[in-house]
Parts: C-alpha cells; sequence; structure tokens
C-alpha cells in the first residue's frame, strides 16, 4: 500500500509528522511505502536530523503549505502547489492509497469532497471517533464534528457508514448500531431522533438495537453510535477532558489509557471515493505513527469500495 502524508499538517509539523512516519515503518509491511508531500529537502533533512534513513521513504514535491487557520476553499484554491492540494491531486489519479494530515481540517475535508468526490447516494461524509467499551473492546461514534445540524435520512446513512467501517476496520461482526437520546424509549428525544427513530427501527441496511443514553456510551450494549456532529463532538471533548484531568492526578489506570488520542491517531472520512484520514491538529508523533497505519488499514480493507456496494 502506497500512504502518504502531509509533512506540514499538524502544529507541531515538520518534525512530528516524520518522527512518526520513522516510528510507522516499523509496523508497515515489506510492500508498504509512506510517502511524504511537503518540501522535499526539508524533509530529507529532517529525516538524517532524526536518524531516520532517507531511502526508506518516497517522496512527492509540495513547496507550499495550507495554514491551520486558512479559509479551506479560498486556500485550496490560492495554493494548488500546497501539500494539501498535491495530495488530493495524486489520490484522485490513483497513485497513492491513502492520504491523511493533521493540518487545516476543513481544508481536508473541503479536498475530498472537490476532488475524490461523495460516494454516488452519499447525503454528507463524516468523521468518527473510538469509544474504548469497558470490556476492553472499541466501537465507534459518528459524526463527531462535521455536520453539526442533521436530518433524519443522513442520521440513518451514519449507521449504514460506521458498521461498514466498524466490521471492514475493526472486525466487529454484524455491528449493533444504536442512536444516541435522552431516553431508552422510542418516543423519547427531540424531533430528529423520534424522526430517526422510525427510519432506524425496521432497517435491513444495519443491526439497529435502539436508543442509547450518553450513559452507556462507554459499556457493551453498542458498537456504533450515531449522532449529529455537533453532539458527538461534545462527547468527544468531554472524553478527551476526563482523560486529561485523570492524567494530571495520576490516576489512569489500563483502561482510562485507552482515551489517549494519540493511540487511535485519526480518522478516515467515511463516504468519500478515496482513503482521505484527517488527524488532530496537536498530533504527536506517535498520533502520526498510529495515523499512517490506521490509514494502511483502511486502503487494505478497501473501505470506499464496501460502502459503494452498500449504496447502489
Amino acid at each position: 500500500m502506497k500512504v502518504a502524508i502531509d509533512i506540514y499538517g499538524g502544529d507541531y509539523a515538520p518534525k512530528v509528522t516524520i518522527e512518526g512516519a520513522i516510528m510507522a515503518l516499523e509496523s508497515m509491511d515489506k510492500d508498504d511505502q509512506i510517502i511524504l508531500i511537503g518540501d522535499e529537502n526539508l524533509a530529507k533533512e529532517k529525516i538524517k536530523s532524526l536518524g531516520g534513513n532517507v531511502t526508506d521513504f518516497d517522496f512527492i514535491h509540495a513547496p507550499d503549505m495550507i495554514e491551520m487557520d486558512a479559509h479551506p476553499v479560498k486556500a485550496l484554491k490560492q495554493k494548488p502547489y500546497s501539500s494539501i492540494s498535491v495530495g488530493f491531486h495524486y489520490l484522485a489519479k490513483g497513485e497513492i492509497d491513502a492520504f491523511s494530515s493533521a493540518g487545516n481540517s476543513g481544508a481536508m475535508m473541503v479536498g475530498a469532497m472537490y476532488s475524490v468526490k461523495a460516494i454516488t447516494g452519499v447525503y454528507r461524509p463524516c468523521i468518527t471517533s473510538i469509544l474504548p467499551k469497558e470490556d476492553g473492546g472499541a466501537g465507534i461514534i459518528l459524526d463527531v464534528g462535521v455536520i453539526a445540524d442533521c436530518k433524519p435520512d443522513v442520521l440513518y446513512q451514519f449507521g449504514i457508514l460506521g458498521s461498514i467501517y466498524a466490521e471492514s476496520v475493526y472486525g466487529i461482526k454484524d455491528p449493533k448500531v444504536a442512536l444516541l437520546n435522552i431516553g431508552e424509549e422510542e418516543e423519547k428525544g427531540n424531533l430528529l431522533t423520534q424522526a430517526t427513530y422510525k427510519l432506524m427501527k425496521d432497517s435491513n441496511d444495519f443491526n439497529f438495537v435502539g436508543n442509547v443514553e450518553a450513559r452507556d456510551v462507554f459499556d457493551s450494549t453498542s458498537d456504533v453510535i450515531v449522532c449529529d456532529g455537533f453532539t458527538g463532538n461534545v462527547v468527544l471533548k468531554e472524553a478527551e477532558a476526563f482523560y486529561k484531568i485523570l492524567a494530571k492526578r495520576g490516576m489512569l489506570d489500563d483502561y482510562f489509557k485507552r482515551f489517549n488520542y494519540e493511540l487511535y491517531g485519526g480518522t478516515p472520512i467515511l463516504g468519500v471515493n478515496g482513503n482521505v484520514l484527517i488527524g488532530h491538529g496537536i498530533s504527536s508523533s506517535t498520533a502520526i505513527k498510529n495515523m499512517l497505519l490506521l490509514s494502511r488499514d483502511v486502503a487494505k480493507a478497501k473501505l470506499p469500495e464496501r460502502i459503494k456496494n452498500a449504496f447502489k
């Protein structure tokens, strides 16, 4: 697999992106390739300074970068030779199997929509986050920030996308899909969740198990939790906050250590015609390493093809 990364992506780039790429090599198969997109000379200098071997990597030269606070659409138009623009160019041509960045997430979303485009039938592509389960397993929640306001049919599609992702990448057979709500009963919630429940309850597209409350997010009641991006982002950020508090107080056990975002690296954009992964802006080298490994796993799982087949 040819997995490419934007070396400028993230608050601490390019040092941590290249360091993470060097670390990822240790877990890659012999036929896997890591391609660094950015200033080639800079990338080679950083590899040498970090004790890596330049010949272990491939390079795509892209002299410009899109800043973290840049307007996504304007930046992509004004900087065709930026690392993000060039990355999408190669992904759309099929010359790389996956493209990841911890940089401007808006530019990554816009780039995905305008280059590889949404899969036919998918209303709104989305992103996910891992939910560490108390029993040692893991589930996912979607959306977690892209689509703040959703309609019932969009949430229904999240059930399909999340189910395919959980099964094909994380090996969860017949994933249990739940709708995040303020009560377990069918009539609970706002107009959105009530209408969505009616769509989901008779679904043949995924294994719907009903409503789930926030207190049950980390137990084994469900494998895939569906919600709008506003709600999902609140859940994600609160989980991150509890992890930080516990870490500061020295209260982390084996379970709570799994809340560290660095262990998961990033998230694919589900519902587009290509393997596009977004990482946290504050990504460390460990996070970058794990985002590259996830991009390899997503590419090997042929996730877009599976989603296309589901939406035919």
